[in-house]
């Protein structure tokens, strides 16, 4: 699989993710998916296999009145490619004590995609804070 394929499918990904598009995102991935969630170096989820994540998926889909990931960057190393983003969300439900209903969340961070049988196989996501939330 090339680069520009890899590429496209990455970018119809995040669209679908944007659009909270639930069947948009499953269909670009392989049945087997492994997924594993990041924020501040800590590992906060792992799953395997699509019905797993279609679950998590619409789960998120609840949580927020608006999201947006952009690409900033994309290198292509040998069996992965590192995706370089922004994220903007505002929720829409309270996530803790500390993000609540209308809060903006400002996060930086990296995905890591592997690909087989021309689907995502892997994705692995990093976040970080940049700003208040506020």
């Amino acid at each position: 699989m090339d680069n520009t394929a890899k590429q496209q499918i990455i970018e119809d990904y995040i669209a679908a993710y944007n659009a909270f598009d639930v069947d948009g995102m499953l269909g670009m991935l392989h049945t087997n998916i492994r997924f594993e969630n990041y924020s501040e170096h800590e590992m906060t989820l792992s799953i395997n296999g699509i019905d797993a994540f279609r679950e998590v998926a619409q789960q998120a889909s609840r949580m927020f009145l608006s999201r947006n990931q952009t690409i900033e960057n994309i290198a292509f190393e040998d069996d992965q490619t590192v995706v370089f983003i922004t994220y903007t969300a505002i929720c829409a439900v309270d996530l803790s004590e500390d993000v609540k209903k209308g809060d903006r969340l400002n996060l930086k961070g990296q995905s890591v995609f592997k690909f087989k049988d021309n689907m995502i196989s892997f994705l692995a996501d990093y976040s970080r804070a940049i700003a208040s939330r506020y």
